[in-house]
């Protein structure tokens, strides 16, 4: 039990996927049917539910098609996508997105929603595979991913600039996406985003040489990268591009990988080398870490995570 927890929780950590770092993993999942939950998941279901009522009491209102409140499905590209919208901004101000890690659903950011509401436009959706989405017809790429986001944001912000704020697998999503739609991406928050170059890096912490728990790690994190995931989503490696000088906060988490034995320094130096790569989506990067956080950033330290996108959110407009 103790071996399959370790390797659970550094699977969210290193891909945010599956089984290393893509959130809820199949034995998780087995798991969670008899074991009490974390504190950690026990705040996300309640943030999840209390944000699921507050849509519910106020509808749908679809007479604007970018201005609807609660949450629906819409059609893209052939698929039924479900989305989640609150809050109101005027003017130019950007809507925020928000992107969840791999093996998770709009739910897990509720909270985060919830309260960056109050003063924005706020939107998340479940990619294909996730959540209440339909599930893609075969393997994805980037490009399959980014055609669906950009049908969401078709529907949900017009022609209005956004701000990117993703986790996981959904930050790496959104710094790829980013570079090739600076007409509309206007700011980007990275909270513990998969590194640009997983599968060499784990492949480098963790040597053909290890055993056990750790071999464990490398094996099936190289997997999920190669498309074994809910959303068949193979995750290259691949280098950083420029998104012009657009605000961007990354955010990595303090202490993740303490229970791989032998490889856990190794393991933590392949992701904070990780994060600082991402530095080259802009002139304007910055990066910082979130004290007492794991790899949900946005649940363990949900202050950091509003801060970080209500800045990144201001400097945003400031420059529209």
């Amino acid at each position: 039990m103790l071996k399959a927890t370790a390797v659970a929780a550094t699977f969210c950590a290193v891909a945010g996927a599956g089984i290393v770092g893509y959130g809820e993993t199949t034995a998780q999942a087995a798991q969670a049917k008899t074991q009490t939950p974390t504190q950690s998941q026990a705040q996300a279901q309640a943030q999840a539910q209390s944000a699921s009522s507050t849509a519910a009491r106020h509808g749908h209102g679809d007479r604007n098609r970018h201005s609807f409140t609660g949450t629906k499905k819409i059609r893209v590209g052939g698929y039924s996508v479900n989305v989640s919208c609150s809050g109101h901004s005027a003017g130019r101000k950007p809507v925020v997105v928000l992107m969840a890690g791999g093996g998770d659903g709009l739910d897990t950011m509720a909270g985060l929603q919830k309260s960056l509401s109050e003063k924005a436009r706020v939107c998340s959706y479940d990619r294909l595979g996730e959540g209440e989405s339909d599930q893609p017809h075969g393997t994805q790429t980037i490009n399959d991913s980014s055609r669906i986001l950009t049908g969401v944001l078709d529907r949900v912000t017009g022609d209005r600039p956004v701000v990117l704020a993703g986790h996981s697998l959904g930050g790496l999503i959104a710094a790829r996406y980013a570079p090739d739609h600076r007409d509309r991406v206007k700011g980007l928050v990275l909270m513990d985003a998969t590194i640009p170059a997983l599968t060499a890096g784990v492949s480098k912490a963790i040597p053909d040489s290890a055993t056990g728990m750790a071999a464990e790690l490398r094996d099936q994190t190289i997997a999920v990268n190669e498309g074994q995931n809910p959303e068949k989503f193979i995750i290259a490696d691949a280098k950083v591009r420029s998104a012009g000088n657009i605000p961007v906060q990354i955010i990595r988490h303090e202490s993740q990988y303490a229970e791989v034995p032998g490889y856990g320094p190794a393991l933590e130096e392949m992701w904070a080398e990780g994060q600082e790569q991402w530095r080259a989506l802009s002139g304007r990067s910055r990066i910082s870490v979130a004290a007492g956080s794991g790899h949900y950033i946005h649940v363990d330290r949900p202050d950091i995570a509003v801060k970080a996108v209500q800045r990144v959110t201001a400097q945003a407009t400031a420059r529209s």
